[in-house]
């Protein structure tokens, strides 16, 4: 006696084939495959509908995926996409241990790197613009110099894709002071530690490289990470740095190709790491092969920190920084310090995304190196970002604030039970800008916190603002 032929579908279903139908079992399959996708669309779009018209409200809990399995009638496994693509819409957020919560969509996801532009009416505790008063006087006294500088012409044609060599003299020995010797020729000027982190990746990685990063870390780079189809692996964090063991164990399990890392004030957490611990971060680069990524944007806010990693291995390591935030954020200069072996790679990297740094600008930064007016600069904003932060301590006092005395921001964590993006919303209903964990989040596991930038307004606002902060978390957070 013939056999029927029983085939279990996706989502649960179970399709039997007479024997004189077998001809026609592909058809009816690949029928019952677009009915279950039809069906796996028809739930994103309700919940979509429901959480954008508010039937849904922030913060409610959605069924596990078995529940919402169960009581559609679906695979666990299409429940789980269901999810997914509700997450990668911003509708929902996933919490490791606790469950699939509706976000607050008032404002943009994470507001972090992505976010909307901020209102007018906003302070901004979102974004770090530090300035100082003068800068612009300044700037007009300089561009006055350059114009009768008797050179205004070479300025206007194409540059040397890596910079001028005057140029590239004078980050050198901008870097001395630093703690870095090194030869001009290892330096290539950039528009701002961004794009010099681009062409890092751009010159030293493929897709699907292994890089480990902390599991908070800067979002810039997890731009950078998606945009070039990186595997950005979490090392977690402890109060002093990343947790050096799991990066150990992580570089002996997978083929680790570079450590992205912030050794001196860490974005957005605040720590320096110790000269111990970064000789043993050396070690463990030495021993496993990856390339170490130094990002030092806010390293020029730490007096007499160890020494940066690219003094300690210059050989192994590309740094990274710029001069946006200790001078001015519309002037985009940075500047990359590489091994010898690594320059020619990031030089055809500049050539492929800009050229060359623009050379108006790069001669108004490297006179102000030259002449000490940089070093002024970083010295007035060191004792303005600890102005900030102690005024954040005496403004947030009994909250568990994390940060470094003379940084720009402060990470306030929440209670397990706390919303971010309600917090956030809350917030920005109160014309307040300011960012969640998740754009700064590279694990699976998003804490429940917020960042607050110091730097981009005055002071008796940013008092104010920080009182709001401080009732409204309270309210919402830690009742």
């Amino acid at each position: 006696m013939a056999m029927c032929t029983a085939a279990v579908l996706p989502d649960g279903w179970v399709l039997t084939v007479k024997p004189h139908e077998q001809d026609s079992r592909e058809i009816v399959m690949r029928t019952i495959r677009c009915m279950a996708a039809s069906r796996y669309k028809t739930l994103v779009d309700a919940f979509a509908r429901d959480i954008r018209t508010g039937r849904l409200a922030a913060g409610v809990r959605l069924p596990t995926h078995r529940g919402l399995a169960a009581r559609e009638g679906i695979a666990v496994v299409t429940a789980t996409r269901v999810y997914a693509e509700l997450e990668t819409m911003g509708l929902v957020s996933r919490e490791q241990g606790r469950g699939t919560f509706v976000r607050d969509i008032a404002v943009p996801a994470g507001h972090g790197i992505d976010q909307q532009i901020v209102a007018t009416d906003a302070v901004d505790l979102n974004f770090n613009c530090p300035s100082l008063p003068g800068q612009a006087d300044l700037l007009r006294q300089t561009l006055r110099e350059v114009a009768t500088s008797g050179d205004l012409d070479s300025l206007l044609r194409y540059q040397p894709h890596r910079g001028r060599p005057q140029d590239r003299a004078s980050i050198a020995r901008h870097l001395r002071r630093r703690g870095i010797t090194t030869d001009a020729n290892r330096i290539l000027l950039v528009n701002g530690a961004q794009h010099g982190l681009a062409i890092t990746v751009m010159a030293a990685l493929n897709v699907g490289d292994v890089v480990a990063v902390d599991a908070l870390t800067y979002p810039g780079f997890k731009v950078l990470a998606q945009a070039f189809h990186l595997d950005l692996e979490p090392v977690p964090v402890t109060a002093d740095g990343p947790n050096l063991d799991a990066l150990e164990k992580l570089c002996a399990t997978r083929p680790v190709r570079a450590i992205y890392t912030m050794p001196t004030l860490h974005n957005p957490l605040g720590w320096v790491l110790s000269a111990a611990d970064r000789t043993r971060l050396v070690e463990i680069a030495r021993q496993y092969g990856p390339l170490l990524i130094e990002d030092a944007s806010y390293a020029y806010l730490v007096e007499d920190p160890p020494p940066p990693l690219a003094a300690v291995a210059p050989d192994i390591t590309v740094y990274v920084s710029g001069l946006s935030k200790s001078v001015a954020t519309g002037l985009r200069v940075g500047f990359v310090v590489a091994p010898p072996t690594a320059v020619p790679s990031l030089e055809r990297a500049i050539r492929a995304t800009t050229w060359n740094t623009p050379a108006l600008t790069a001669a108004i930064v490297c006179r102000w190196l030259d002449d000490g007016t940089v070093d002024g600069l970083e010295a007035l904003k060191r004792d303005d970002a600890r102005t900030r932060q102690a005024l954040a301590g005496q403004e947030l006092a009994g909250l568990p604030l994390i940060s470094h005395p003379s940084s720009y921001f402060t990470w306030l964590p929440l209670p397990d039970d706390a919303r971010a993006d309600r917090l956030t919303a809350t917030l920005a209903r109160q014309h307040i800008s300011v960012s969640t964990a998740e754009p700064f989040t590279t694990s699976m596991h998003t804490p429940q916190a917020i960042r607050l930038a110091l730097g981009s307004t005055d002071l008796d606002s940013l008092r104010s603002t920080l009182r709001t902060v401080r009732r409204v978390a309270v309210e919402d957070a830690y009742v």
